[in-house]
């Protein structure tokens, strides 16, 4: 892996971020093929915030520029989306490698403190199972809208058609974003594979759950689906809350808090969110 960081940058950033500078950086890490661009900006703890599948540092950015004022705030895009490069695959591990290449360069530039880890909808998976696979390198979790083991899949047989025409649809309204920093370069077909593999990845989650010994927050949305009362939405959401009930039964140190929102409240709720994230200093009790 290179980067266009060098040790002098990194040692003037870590001057910077002990003066409480909250300068902006930014910087390219190359690794697997892609480039994944960074930012880096704020003061106080570090913190790392992990974008989902088909959502881009810049669309988080309200909730970022929040954090920045008690945070060292890093954000990222992963392969395929925002300014990142396009792959030639993507799958759960391949933006799992994304997020270890990120982490790993800040443990080249330091400082040594290991960052909380936040990340949203398919960032908050891939942070679980970084956190269940390099033990310490972590200081907390928050997960928003995302590491959630429900019982049953979302993507089934019945929901597939409605499933294809949605992303479709959201494929082709990608095709105005093409050459910014909100670009999505995934096709619709890549989508429905991945949105499966999620299925898969989230029926063995627990698992990951057990090997994680931190403080942990789950911000969550009271309907993920939306609220009408018609279609699979009912049964989504009650999936959805079905599957935060089974991880706090078997994890109770697990903080959960519920927004009345729906799975867009990383950008409807960004100052909700930052809120939770500041008081989560430590272990929490239920919200």
């Amino acid at each position: 892996m290179t980067t266009k960081t060098s040790a002098i940058e990194a040692a003037d950033h870590r001057g910077r971020a002990e003066r409480g500078d909250r300068t902006m950086r930014h910087f390219t890490i190359h690794h697997d093929g892609v480039t994944i661009p960074v930012a880096r900006g704020g003061r106080g703890r570090p913190l790392v915030l992990c974008p989902g599948l088909n959502s881009t540092q810049a669309d988080l950015h309200e909730l970022a520029e929040l954090l920045r004022s008690d945070h060292d705030v890093v954000t990222f895009d992963l392969r395929g989306h925002g300014l990142a490069s396009a792959a030639g695959r993507y799958s759960f591990e391949a933006f799992r490698t994304d997020l270890a290449a990120v982490l790993a360069e800040l443990r080249r530039q330091g400082p040594d403190a290991a960052p909380v880890l936040a990340g949203y909808s398919l960032g908050a998976d891939l942070a679980v199972h970084h956190a269940a696979e390099h033990p310490g390198a972590v200081a907390g979790l928050v997960l928003i809208d995302g590491a959630n083991p429900v019982p049953e899949p979302f993507v089934t047989e019945d929901v597939l058609p409605g499933f294809r025409a949605m992303w479709a649809d959201q494929a082709a309204q990608q095709e105005a974003e093409r050459g910014t920093a909100r670009q999505v370069l995934l096709t619709a077909q890549e989508i429905l594979d991945l949105n499966v593999e999620i299925d898969a990845v989230r029926s063995g989650i627990l698992d990951r759950y057990r090997k994680i010994d931190l403080p942990i927050s789950m911000i969550m949305s009271t309907s993920m689906a939306g609220d009408s009362g018609e279609g699979h939405a009912p049964r989504f959401n009650r999936n959805w809350r079905a599957g935060v009930e089974r991880l706090v039964r078997e994890q109770p140190h697990v903080a959960t808090h519920w927004l009345d929102a729906d799975h867009r409240l990383v950008f409807t709720h960004a100052p909700e969110i930052a809120q939770i994230i500041r008081g989560a200093r430590g272990p929490a009790g239920q919200g």
